[in-house]
C-alpha cells in the first residue's frame, strides 16, 4: 500500500503531468480518494517553493550551455509566455488569474508552469504560493470528480 502512495506522490511531482495524472492513477489503483488527494497535493506542492526561489536563476544560467541550453531556453520561454498571458488577461487580478491558470487542469498549466510564471512576473512569494496551492486544490477536485465519474461509468 505504501508503495502505491509513494508512486502517486512522485507522479505528482513530475512537471507538466503533476496531480492531473496522479489522481486518475490513484483511482485506477483503487486507493481511497481523500488519502490519495492529500498525497497528490503534497507531492505537487513540494517543489513549488524551490521552483519559485531557484528555477528562474538556474534556467537563465543554463540557457547558453551546450547540451542543456535548448531545454532550459524552452522552459524559460514557456514560463515567460505563461506569465505574459496571465498578466494580459488579469491586470490587477493576477492572484485569481494564477489560481485559475494552475487550477484548470489542461496540459501545461500546472503548479510548475504557474510558479515559474509568478517568479518571472516578480509576484511576491507568499501570494504566489497561496495562489498555486489553491489552484492545485481546485485541479485536484476537478480531476478527482472526473476520475470517480469515469471509473463509475466504465465499471
Amino acid at each position: 500500500m505504501l508503495k502505491k502512495y509513494l508512486y502517486i506522490f512522485f507522479i505528482s511531482m513530475v512537471p507538466l503531468i503533476e496531480l492531473r495524472a496522479a489522481i486518475p492513477v490513484s483511482q485506477g489503483m483503487g486507493l481511497p480518494f481523500l488519502q490519495s488527494y492529500a498525497v497528490c497535493i503534497l507531492g505537487n506542492m513540494l517543489p513549488v517553493p524551490i521552483i519559485y526561489l531557484f528555477a528562474r536563476k538556474v534556467l537563465e544560467w543554463g540557457a547558453d550551455k551546450p547540451g542543456i541550453g535548448k531545454f532550459f531556453t524552452f522552459c524559460l520561454e514557456k514560463g515567460e509566455k505563461g506569465g505574459k498571458k496571465l498578466q494580459e488577461k488579469a491586470g490587477r487580478g493576477l492572484f485569481l488569474a494564477l489560481l485559475l491558470f494552475v487550477g484548470i487542469p489542461i496540459p501545461g498549466t500546472g503548479a510548475w508552469t504557474g510558479t515559474l510564471a509568478a517568479s518571472i512576473l516578480d509576484m511576491d512569494f507568499k501570494s504566489s504560493v497561496l495562489a498555486v496551492m489553491l489552484g492545485v486544490l481546485l485541479a485536484g477536485v476537478i480531476m478527482g470528480a472526473a476520475s470517480v465519474t469515469a471509473i463509475g461509468i466504465f465499471t
